[in-house]
Order: C-alpha cells, then sequence, then structure tokens
C-alpha cells in the first residue's frame, strides 16, 4: 500500500511540474507578445492583429479556395485501427503556414502540395487579398516547396520615407539601394558591368533625390570617385550638388564649351584605361577584380542632359558654335557609353523626357537600366522605358502625377519579368552635406593614379 501511495505520490508531483512548467511558458509567451504589441506603432498593431487573424482563419479558408487537396489513401495506423472493414474517411491536408508582420501587412510563408504549387497560390492571391483585407498580394516562391506571400494593407507607394545615411563604404560594389516597392520590399539594381542608366521624369518628382542617395551611400568608399555636368545651373556653388563638388574630381554647369572639354577628358581616361587595362590589372575588364582606389569606378552625373545634347537650330556664328559642340557632346558621352565598361566607367543620364532630342538614342538604347518618375505623356513613358511599358499600364509613370507620388519611380526589374514602382527616400540636405565633408578627403582624380600605377608596374 505504501508504495502505490508511493507512486501515486510522484506522479501527482510529476502532473503538478509539468502543469507549471506549461503554465510558465505559456505566462512568459504572453508577456513577450504583450510587450512587442505595447512597443509597436499603431500601423503595425494593426498588422500583429491581421497576423492573427490569417493563422486562425487558414484551415478553413485554404479549402475554400483550393489550396488544399484530398488524399484518398488511408495511413497505415488507421488501417490497422480499422477492424469493422468500413470506408476510410480521405483525409483533407492543408499546407502549412508560417505568419509574420511589418507595418504594412503580413509576410506569410506557406507549404506546397501535391498539385498545390506557386501556380495555385498566384491565381488565388486575389482571393487572399479579399480575405486578409488586403490592397494587394503577390505570391513568389521562396525555396522548392514553399511560396512566399506577401500581403500589403497600406500601400507602401504612398509613404514618404527617409534615408540616413550610416557613412560606411558599402560592401558590395556598385550595388545601388533605390527604395522599396509596391510590396515593401527592397529594391536595389547592381551596376556591375552596367555602362549607363539613364532617369527620366517630371521636375520635382524625384530625380536628384535619387542621385543624392547614391552619392551619400557610395561616398564613403574610396574605390568610387564622381565628376558631374548639372544643366541646371551655371557654378559649382549653385544647385543641387552643391554640397557634393567636394566629393567630385570634376564639375561643370549648363556652359557646352566646358562641358566638352569634362568628356573629352574623361574619353581620353577611357582611351588610357583601355589601353593599360591588361598591363595593370592582368585581366580584359576591371569587373573581373573589382574597383580599387587605385583603379577606381568613375561615375559621370549628366544631370538636365538635354541641355548638351540639344538640336540648335539657326544660321549664325553663335548658334553654329552651340549645336557643333552639342553634336561633340553627344559623340563623346555615346564613347564612354558604349566603351566605358569594361574599364569601369559609368554614366548616369538624368532629363524630364529622354525622347531622342534630349537623349540621343544612340546613347539611351545602349543604357540597360531605366527608370522613370511621373510622366505627362505616353511617348515620354515609352522614351523612358521602352514599348512594353505599354503592356504593364499600373506601372506606367502616366499614373504617377499625383503629388502623393512624388517619388515613386517605375523600373524595369533585374529579377522579375515586367515592370514595378518604387518608393525612393528623401535624403535631408544636411545629411547629404555631412557625408560629402566628412569623405571630401577620399577626392581623387582617377586619371592621376594612371601614369602612378604605370610606374609601379614597369620592370
Amino acid at each position: 500500500m505504501n508504495g502505490f501511495n508511493d507512486s501515486a505520490g510522484e506522479a501527482s508531483v510529476f502532473g503538478l511540474l509539468v502543469v507549471g512548467v506549461a503554465l510558465a511558458v505559456l505566462v512568459g509567451w504572453s508577456v513577450w507578445w504583450l510587450v512587442r504589441y505595447v512597443r509597436a506603432d499603431a500601423m503595425s498593431r494593426e498588422s500583429i492583429w491581421q497576423a492573427v487573424r490569417v493563422r486562425w482563419t487558414w484551415k478553413r479558408l485554404a479549402p475554400m479556395l483550393k489550396l488544399s487537396v484530398t488524399d484518398m489513401t488511408p495511413t497505415a495506423l488507421a488501417a490497422l485501427g480499422n477492424a469493422d472493414g468500413k470506408p476510410i474517411k480521405p483525409r483533407v491536408l492543408v499546407p502549412s503556414l508560417k505568419v509574420a508582420h511589418d507595418m504594412y501587412g503580413v509576410i506569410a510563408r506557406a507549404g506546397c502540395l501535391p498539385g498545390v504549387g506557386l501556380e495555385q497560390y498566384q491565381k488565388a492571391a486575389p482571393h487572399l487579398a479579399d480575405a486578409w483585407k488586403c490592397t494587394r498580394v503577390a505570391v513568389t516562391q521562396d525555396k522548392p516547396g514553399h511560396v512566399v506571400i506577401r500581403g500589403v494593407r497600406l500601400d507602401p507607394l504612398k509613404f514618404t520615407t527617409e534615408h540616413h545615411p550610416t557613412g560606411h563604404a558599402p560592401q558590395r560594389a556598385a550595388r545601388w539601394n533605390l527604395g522599396v516597392d509596391e510590396y515593401a520590399q527592397p529594391v536595389s539594381v547592381d551596376l556591375a558591368q552596367v555602362p549607363g542608366v539613364t532617369v527620366a521624369g517630371l521636375p520635382g518628382y524625384g530625380k536628384t533625390s535619387l542621385i543624392n542617395r547614391l552619392l551619400s551611400d557610395w561616398a564613403p568608399a574610396p574605390w568610387v570617385q564622381f565628376a558631374c555636368a548639372d544643366g541646371k545651373v551655371s557654378a559649382a556653388h549653385e544647385g543641387d550638388y552643391a554640397d557634393w563638388v567636394q566629393r567630385m574630381f570634376a564639375f561643370v554647369g549648363d556652359d557646352l564649351e566646358e562641358a566638352n572639354k569634362l568628356f573629352r577628358r574623361l574619353v581620353d581616361m577611357r582611351r588610357a584605361r583601355s589601353a593599360l587595362v591588361r598591363s595593370m590589372l592582368g585581366v580584359k575588364s576591371m569587373w573581373d577584380v573589382g574597383p580599387s582606389e587605385k583603379w577606381p569606378l568613375a561615375v559621370l552625373i549628366i544631370d538636365e542632359a538635354h541641355t548638351y545634347f540639344r538640336d540648335h537650330k539657326g544660321s549664325d556664328p553663335k548658334t553654329k558654335k552651340l549645336a557643333a559642340l552639342a553634336a561633340e557632346n553627344a559623340r563623346l558621352v555615346e564613347d564612354l557609353v558604349k566603351k566605358g565598361r569594361s574599364v569601369g566607367m559609368l554614366v548616369i543620364l538624368a532629363t524630364q523626357k529622354s525622347t531622342g532630342d534630349a537623349i540621343p538614342t544612340f546613347i539611351r538604347d545602349v543604357c540597360p537600366v531605366g527608370l522613370s518618375f511621373a510622366q505627362k505623356t505616353a511617348e515620354a513613358a515609352v522614351a523612358a522605358l521602352g514599348e512594353e511599358i505599354r503592356d504593364w499600364p499600373d506601372a506606367n509613370p502616366i499614373n504617377l502625377q499625383d503629388p502623393t507620388y512624388v517619388g515613386v519611380a517605375s523600373m524595369n526589374h533585374q529579377s522579375q519579368p515586367g515592370f514595378t514602382r518604387i518608393r525612393t527616400p528623401y535624403v535631408p540636405d544636411e545629411w547629404a552635406a555631412e557625408i560629402a565633408y566628412a569623405t571630401n578627403h577620399l577626392t581623387a582624380d582617377p586619371a592621376d593614379f594612371l601614369p602612378a600605377v604605370m610606374a609601379a608596374t614597369t620592370p
């Protein structure tokens, strides 16, 4: 009897211990959830409840949207337990679902089943958006057997954002972080092996701000040097790049003759690099080894590009001279875009309308990366992004003229078909000026390194 009582007592104590541990875990999880909820902002709190609803309703919602399968084959355990020989009821299999949240909505990772894969989830996306009360839902492949379902309750494109530069050199050369897309996912573009970029859009909609972020993020890197031709100003102390001049090895305003001298100087450097790349770097393309302080990536920014290429009409001597300079400028920039890629030279051209009269087509059409902020006409949208933009009406920049979309651009995404819209952040002038001042000691003319490297490599 005593042995029985002792065993019962031990079992009772063990049971109480298990219950106590379970309660402690439950209380700990509840406290953690409550603290996270209290510390979250108002938008994130809504997303937390949205994520909870998505989890609770998934097992019921999935079969309704044909995202489940019926397994007619009984399990071994069910077969062994079927003593009376009655038909075993088929099982309804529902994919697994793990849900996270952010301020804009939910990110769900779902499993795939036989007959329920990426295509089926994508077809169900509009219905998931309705059920989850989302503005839009996108489904992409995560890894074999799993998909990512991104649902946004709020449109990320309508919320202005700011970017605070870190002041540190980027870990990856030539990676341009642009902002977030319409699903609040980070968007970046790899400019390695890219000879040219075009940026178009109406005045005041974000072109210069976009370039300002690139300068802010890349300026701390000693392996990149900048030059600029700004057609909006006449002197270096004017305009959007006044603070950045100290981090540029060359700068010109709207004077066509001065711009011509700069473009010619850069073409001379391109020719010297092309002649020396094998002997100095031991490779045909600089990108095989990457940019360095002695062979930096040379970035030429041409803002209001139409200033330098416009066809001047008239027969008087002054107009003829301007026309000749514009034609020569186009020829020189064409040289940089078509031949500068392998030796580490990148040209970024910004203009309001990238039509042929603003950026000659023999330059524009060899720039593989193009972005466009708001445009007024379909012609301007096609010139900026190509004929394919007609097939993507939702991403067409003519729909971005509302002031809400200042800072929003359309682009051809490198990692997926079609076009996407991105919200580019604003970099306050004082932050940009701080980075420019802190990095001005890194400024150097890339051409100056060529003789020094030649001397160092000569036997």
